[in-house]
Formats: C-alpha cells, sequence, structure tokens
C-alpha cells in the first residue's frame, strides 16, 4: 500500500456489522482507518438500525458510514479496508449473509471504475436507505458520478426500516 500514491481525495466507506458486538466492530474499524499512512477520517456519521437485505432471518445491521480524505488509489484503499474487515473475524460465505464487520468503498472522489475487484460508485448504495441517510447526514451535498445528487434518491428507499440508533 503506498501512503503517497496521489493527490488528496474525499472518499467515503460505509460500515454495517450484525453479529459480534456490532457497535464496538464499528467504532474500532473507524479507529482503525484513521490511523492508516495516507488517511485521514474528517466526519463520522451517526449509527444506524437497519433491517437485514436479502438473507432477512438474521439480526438488525448496526450502519454508518465515514468520510475520509486519502492519498491512496481506490484499489489500495479497499485492500486496506478487506484488511480491516479480516482482523474483525469477516467471513465471506454466502451473500447478504450475517456478518461481523462490512466496510464498502462508495466513493472515491468522482472516481468512475468498473473491475473484477472495483465498482465505484458502488453499485447499489443509491438503493439503500442504510448507505443514503448516514452519508448525506455528514455530505448533505454528496454527488453519485454518473448518477446525480444522493438526496434525489431518499425517496425511493422510503419505506426501507431504519432508525438512527446513537453516535458513531
Amino acid at each position: 500500500m503506498n501512503a503517497a500514491a496521489g493527490p488528496r481525495v474525499r472518499a467515503y466507506v460505509a460500515l454495517g456489522a450484525n453479529i459480534g458486538e456490532p457497535v464496538r466492530h464499528l467504532r474500532a474499524a473507524a479507529d482503525e482507518l484513521a490511523a492508516l499512512p495516507g488517511i485521514t477520517v474528517v466526519a463520522r456519521s451517526s449509527l444506524y438500525r437497519s433491517a437485514p437485505v436479502g438473507l432477512l432471518n438474521q439480526p438488525d445491521f448496526i450502519n454508518a458510514v465515514v468520510a475520509v480524505d486519502t492519498t491512496l488509489a481506490p484499489l489500495d484503499l479497499l485492500h486496506a479496508l478487506l484488511a480491516i474487515e479480516a482482523r474483525h473475524g469477516r467471513v465471506r460465505s454466502v451473500p447478504n449473509a450475517p456478518r461481523t464487520l462490512d466496510l464498502d468503498l462508495l466513493l472515491h472522489g468522482d472516481s468512475r471504475l468498473h473491475t473484477p475487484e472495483l465498482i465505484l460508485p458502488h453499485p447499489r448504495m443509491h438503493q439503500r436507505a442504510f448507505v443514503l441517510l448516514p452519508l448525506i447526514e455528514i455530505a448533505a451535498d454528496a454527488t453519485l458520478p454518473g448518477l446525480g445528487p444522493a438526496r434525489d434518491f431518499l425517496s425511493a428507499v422510503a419505506g426501507q426500516a431504519i432508525e438512527r440508533s446513537g453516535p458513531m
């Protein structure tokens, strides 16, 4: 990982967990992210409780979004996120399965990327209240490259069960 890979870019990372101690995992992951070279955490959303999506027979999730200024390229930042997940015992079994920690790179500046490893902006972020609400809380004017202002998608997710549950 090259901390001096490029200019500083604002990126947004979604955090989620629903097994173990979700709040502890999210707070620790945000702290670990802040400690990495080339990354400065500039904002943390509140914590939000949301119903699971896809695989429904599991505990509710705790979600948040953090804003970071980073010199890391998108794939380098993704690899850093995956390493943090692994340290928290993340096991990838079936899609939408319960997890100790899930870190998704949502946006990396105005980057639009489509590789087998990473798609930017995150392909389903505009369909998920548990991403949009915390994102807009810390970045009211966030724009999804190729899609438009994040706030324009709020009405489409208004029926999704989500509630603010406390500070990050």
